[in-house]
């Protein structure tokens, strides 16, 4: 939905999206343990080689294989753990955030990741690097770690908001989430980070790795010939965490985690604005903000809750795989709180949410990092019992219905 005054954006929006409905049913979704006695697993990628491995990414700064068996490789496939910023014990948002793997990876061996470095990091808290790796040939469950090429460095003002997810699109451009640069209320600048369209924070870019070194820039970017970074696909977020892209529809759905009322879902689109700093959710966060930006178009979550039911949203993926076959087409998303939740489009183009019944012993008491898809579009949830970087409590789920 589009928004033109985003002053007068909770009545109009009460208008148009009415109330949402909450869903109680018992045991609507059932956990399968896939692997555990992992330490704050927060990412899942797989390569589109026909081995149906699943490699989970520790925030640390290892990389996992979860074979085709189903087992967890002992020896890590990747490890650069001496590359990432030396993390707080007890709560950190920095680490290695994000992994993907190119189209060809099956010919080329090759793959990417985000993590947090204090490698000139200046009078900033840290840099944010994407990198490119390349697989050990000789064996491919190995990655060979002296092969990094660093393709973007991006300095952090602050620990939080680092964002991280990578993800190859359909045009085979690399989409890459940063968050606002961090603190609270995105504070740096005249209008933050998020709606200063000069800077890369706040945003999702698209950049093309194939075309030039270290990188080219899509044409039909929506900056490219114009004011503003050429990388920016769009921009107006807090912290884009986690994203994905459906595969029937082609719509990239995102999280994108809120300040201290309102968690979000976007359906993000090339170009547009979702409103941060400004807003936060449908509400608007501030007034002086606001009121200069009433002739600015804002894209309106497709949902939101507040921190009365949650506390920071996790984004997942739309379901499309063939052993869950209620939840076909729906959004599936959940909260670190340990929550899950579906949205489902209505016939008016809005999105009804509704709140799962997880038949897992103590499932509240896990925190949700992420969610993973694998080849056969099943889903699974990254979670760990205890706080922090460093706990050797991390747990990987599959998702099924209850027997």
């Amino acid at each position: 939905m589009k928004l033109l005054r985003p002053i007068f954006l909770t009545a109009v929006l009460m208008l148009c999206f009415g109330f949402q409905t909450e869903h109680k049913a018992e045991y609507d979704v059932s956990l399968e343990l896939v692997a555990e006695n992992l330490v704050s697993p927060i990412g899942m990628a797989w390569p589109n080689d026909g081995s149906d491995r699943k490699f989970i990414i520790e925030q640390r700064g290892l990389i996992y294989i979860i074979n085709k068996e189903g087992k967890l490789v002992e020896t890590p496939f990747l490890d650069i753990s001496k590359k990432v910023v030396k993390l707080t014990s007890r709560y950190d948002e920095r680490g290695l955030l994000g992994l993907a793997f190119h189209p060809n990876f099956k010919e080329n061996g090759r793959f990417f990741v985000y993590y947090s470095s204090a490698a000139a990091a200046d009078k900033n808290d840290h840099v944010a690097i994407l990198s490119e790796y390349k697989v050990d040939l000789k064996n491919r469950d190995k990655a060979n770690p002296a092969s990094e090429k660093v393709i973007l460095r991006v300095p952090q003002p602050e620990w939080n908001h680092n964002g991280g997810q990578l993800l190859f699109d359909e045009k085979g451009f690399l989409l890459v989430g940063l968050g606002d640069g961090g603190s609270g209320g995105d504070p740096h600048g005249t209008i933050g980070n998020a709606q200063n369209i000069n800077n890369v924070l706040g945003k999702i870019i698209r950049i093309d790795i194939d075309s030039k070194i270290p990188y080219g820039i899509p044409q039909d970017n929506p900056f490219v010939g114009k004011d503003g970074s050429d990388e920016i696909y769009a921009y107006g977020l807090r912290n884009p965490w986690r994203f994905s892209i459906d595969k029937k529809t082609g719509r990239l759905f995102c999280g994108d985690v809120g300040q201290n009322k309102y968690e979000e879902v976007n359906i993000i689109e090339k170009g547009k604005n979702y409103g941060w700093r400004i807003m936060e959710g449908y509400h608007t966060f501030n007034e002086q903000e606001a009121e200069k930006a009433k002739n600015i178009e804002l894209i309106a979550p497709i949902t939101e809750y507040s921190h009365d039911l949650g506390a920071s949203v996790t984004g997942g993926y739309v379901y499309r795989g063939k052993s869950m076959k209620d939840f076909e087409g729906k959004y599936i998303f959940g909260d670190w709180r340990g929550i899950l939740f579906t949205l489902s489009e209505q016939p008016d183009k809005t999105w009804k949410r509704e709140q799962l019944s997880v038949k897992y012993p103590k499932f509240k008491d896990l925190n949700i990092n992420s969610f993973g898809e694998d080849q056969q579009g099943e889903i699974y949830i990254m979670a760990q019992e205890l706080d922090g970087p460093f706990q050797l409590s991390g747990k990987v789920f599959r998702l099924k219905q209850p027997d």
